[in-house]
C-alpha cells in the first residue's frame, strides 16, 4: 500500500459522496505538505472550516482551502509555491495542474484552482475530474488574530501555521453574516456555528470586529450587542430547510440536523461566549 492508499484506507467509503470527500480531503493534507515545503507557512496561516475539519475533527467534509498572510503583503505570489505542490503529488504517483482563477473585481485574496490532470492519471483517476480545490489566501488580513502550530503526520510528519479556534469562530461568524451568496446559502456556516458553540469555543470578537471593519461599511460603534442583533435577523430571514439541503452532502448523519431550526439557532445564539 502506498502513501497515498494509505491516507485513503483511513476513511469509510460507502458512497460516491464518501469516495469523494475522502479523496478531496486527502489531496487537501498533500497540498498542505506541498506548501510546507515550500515555505509557505512561514508567511501564512491556514484558516476556514477546512483548517476546522483536518485539525480539529469537524464532522463535516470541507472544499476549499483558505489561508491568510500573517501581515499585509501586496506583493505576495501564490504562484512561487505551485512547484512543491506539484511536486508532492509527483512523489505519491499522482499529477496535478494549478491554475489561475479570474475575478471578476479586484480583491485582496490570491486564488487558483486545484484539480487532477485528467490526461496524464491513471483511469482510477479519470473519475474524479469533479474533485477540485480551490486556494485562497488573503494578502491583506485583518489584524488582531492568534496562531499555532498543528501537526499533520501524513503525507509525511509536519506543522501547518494555523488560526487558534477563537479567530477561526471570528472568521466563520464573519462569513455567515456577510456571504453574499445573493439566494442560496452555505450550509457548512451554520453547521461550523453549532460546533462551535457545542464545544464551548469563545469568540474573538475583537478580531471579528477587525474583519467586518475592513470589509462592510458601518457607520456606527460595532458592538456585541449590534452583532447578536444582526445574527438573529440572519437566522430569520435564512431559510433553515436550504441550510439543510447543502450541507446534507458533507456530512454522514443527517439525524444530527432534525433539531434544525430558526428557534433552535436563536438560542444557539444566546449560548455563544466571548474572548
Amino acid at each position: 500500500m502506498n502513501v497515498f492508499e494509505q491516507m485513503l484506507s483511513r476513511y469509510t467509503i460507502k458512497t460516491n459522496d464518501d469516495n469523494i470527500n475522502a479523496r478531496h480531503e486527502v489531496m487537501q493534507q498533500i497540498t498542505l505538505a506541498g506548501l510546507y515545503r515550500g515555505g509557505f507557512f512561514n508567511k501564512a496561516a491556514f484558516y476556514g472550516g477546512t483548517c476546522l475539519r483536518i485539525f480539529h475533527g469537524l464532522k463535516r467534509f470541507s472544499e476549499d482551502m483558505d489561508f491568510s498572510l500573517l501581515k499585509k503583503d501586496e506583493s505576495f505570489n501564490l504562484e512561487n509555491y505551485f512547484e512543491p505542490v506539484i511536486n508532492e503529488f509527483k512523489a505519491l504517483g499522482r499529477d496535478v495542474v494549478i491554475s489561475k482563477k479570474l475575478k471578476n473585481k479586484q480583491t485582496n485574496i490570491k486564488s487558483a484552482f486545484l484539480k487532477d490532470d485528467t490526461a496524464v492519471y491513471n483511469l482510477h483517476f479519470r473519475t474524479e475530474r469533479r474533485i477540485k480545490i480551490k486556494i485562497e489566501v488573503d494578502t491583506n488580513p485583518p489584524l488582531g488574530f492568534t496562531t499555532e502550530q498543528k501537526l499533520l503526520l501524513l503525507p509525511f510528519s509536519f506543522m501547518s501555521h494555523c488560526y487558534t479556534l477563537p479567530d477561526l469562530y471570528a472568521g466563520k461568524m464573519h462569513a455567515l453574516l456577510f456571504r453574499n451568496w445573493k439566494n442560496r446559502v452555505k450550509g457548512r456556516d451554520w453547521y461550523d456555528f453549532e460546533w462551535y458553540v457545542k464545544n464551548n469555543i469563545p469568540l474573538n470578537f475583537y478580531h471579528l470586529y477587525r474583519r467586518i471593519s475592513q470589509s462592510e461599511s458601518i457607520d456606527y460603534e460595532f458592538t456585541r450587542e449590534n452583532f447578536v442583533e444582526l445574527l438573529k435577523n440572519k437566522i430569520l430571514t435564512t431559510s433553515i430547510k436550504m441550510v439543510k439541503s447543502d450541507i446534507a452532502p458533507f456530512i454522514k448523519n443527517h439525524e444530527e440536523m432534525e433539531i434544525w431550526s430558526t428557534e433552535y439557532f436563536m438560542q444557539l445564539v444566546d449560548m455563544i461566549h466571548y474572548k
